[in-house]
């Protein structure tokens, strides 16, 4: 029966990943493949799968929803919380107009260059830099195809470069408020800020120069060799936010000033929980928006915009999380892990091969579904213990997979983002993504190369 377990993990998690390349809905797809596991590992063999703390009930499948109680209380409570939180400041901070004056502020300087490609080029890094505060990356693109597109078109870059820059724009969601990040630092057991600077940021500036250098001649080589435009563009409205003054443009960014300072790395005397200060620059920006604007009612509806989100974030990124969790863990009772591991340790590979593969695994399953979120979270859980298991750190095994969860959006047809960029600049989403496989390619390359030297 030990032999049989790992044997019908690898046949259920292909058949997963086939459900979710056939684009079944991905939250019941993980549910039922742990299910699954957890059933069989239930009636054939006598392994533990309770979570620690979680008493037995005396009935196998009693305590195969006692452990999906656990995960989901476990996950609602913790990292799931801090994405929901993370998830309605950001929208708050849409609703009163504070993300727009960011991204215009941040855009302004490119307006004065004049050399095409150069404006692209630093078009592509204001993207990727606004990531860290705007981490949704639907919600970046349409805000920087209102303010961005129209200055790369006005200094000559045509429709589909600018496109395939602002398509990319969230490809490394180094955030710590991102619900990918967020989770590797979770798993990590380090705190989002901690995490942010010591492992995500050492990878991502160069993966930024490399991404950023391949667009610069990506961009300019396609465009010569002629656009490829294949309808009217759809129009790009602007967002029904207010106008609001510049100095808004700092809110957004607040809380990641707060949490920088109020860290080991500046005042280590003083602590800052992310979620306490999410909520307490919303507080204040709410009184700010009271004082300003004196119109407590429409203020008050406009800061309900927090909660509702919340609600959203809880719907999509987190139960996703939970049942993702809930796989993993049919994953590890089956044995699996242990067979890749005791193979791994067998032909003399170590964490710079387990990295890779589970690296290629997540940005397959991405390219595949045009999301990674689902991806990372269903592998994500299982890096502390191929971390113990091969003598590594978790941080050099989660990084480079969560990066590749966003790069490897930015190159699938089917991704969301790809095809509402596409759709308003007017050219078709393959003639995007070929535009950004080479970028982001060579960018996960150097991910891989660069956590190989620092952390391997």
């Amino acid at each position: 029966m030990t032999t049989f377990m790992p044997i019908l993990a690898v046949i259920v998690t292909i058949i997963t990943g086939w459900a979710l390349i056939k684009r079944y809905q991905t939250h019941l797809v993980l549910l039922f493949a742990g299910l699954v596991l957890l059933v069989c590992a239930a009636l054939l063999t006598d392994v533990n799968f309770l979570p620690k703390g979680v008493k037995a009930s005396g009935f196998w499948l009693f305590d195969i929803f006692a452990t999906m109680k656990s995960i989901a209380t476990k996950q609602s409570s913790g990292i799931g919380f801090l994405i929901m939180t993370a998830g309605g400041f950001a929208a708050y901070m849409d609703r009163i107009g504070a993300a727009r004056a960011l991204v215009d502020v941040a855009v302004k300087p490119l307006g004065a260059l004049k050399a095409p490609y150069l404006v692209l080029a630093g078009g592509y890094v204001v993207g990727q830099l606004l990531v860290t505060v705007i981490s949704s990356a639907a919600g970046l693109a349409m805000l920087l195809l209102v303010v961005l597109f129209p200055i790369m078109r006005a200094v000559g870059v045509s429709a589909a470069a600018a496109a395939a820059v602002i398509g990319t724009s969230a490809g490394m969601t180094f955030a710590p408020t991102a619900g990918t990040a967020s989770l590797a630092a979770k798993v990590a057991g380090l705190d989002p800020i901690i995490y942010l600077v010591q492992y995500q940021v050492p990878l991502a500036l160069p993966t930024l120069i490399v991404a950023t250098v391949a667009h610069y001649f990506v961009q300019r080589y396609y465009d010569k060799k002629g656009d490829d435009v294949y309808a009217e563009a759809v129009e790009v409205k602007k967002a029904d936010a207010p106008v609001v003054p510049k100095w808004y443009a700092i809110f957004p960014v607040l809380p990641i000033i707060l949490l920088i300072i109020f860290s080991k790395l500046v005042v280590s005397s003083v602590k800052l929980d992310t979620v306490a200060a999410l909520f307490m620059v919303w507080v204040g920006v709410v009184i700010v928006e009271i004082i300003r604007l004196r119109d407590i009612k429409k203020i008050f509806k406009d800061a309900m915009a927090m909660f509702q989100s919340m609600g959203k974030m809880f719907a999509g990124i987190v139960a996703l999380i939970i049942c993702a969790e809930f796989f993993a863990t049919g994953l590890k009772v089956s044995g699996l892990i242990d067979v890749l591991i005791n193979s791994a340790q067998g032909v003399g590979a170590g964490m710079g091969a387990m990295t890779v593969l589970l690296t290629a695994i997540v940005s397959v399953v991405t390219f595949l579904t045009g999301s990674g979120v689902g991806a990372y979270s269903s592998f994500a859980a299982l890096a502390p213990d191929v971390a113990a298991g091969l003598g590594g750190s978790v941080e050099a095994l989660v990084t480079p997979m969560q990066f590749a969860s966003g790069m490897l959006r930015a190159m699938s047809p089917v991704a969301g983002v790809i095809i509402a960029v596409a759709g308003a600049a007017g050219v078709s989403p393959m003639a995007i993504v070929r535009r950004t496989w080479i970028p982001m390619i060579l960018g996960l390359i150097t991910t891989l190369i660069v956590n190989a030297i620092l952390f391997g």
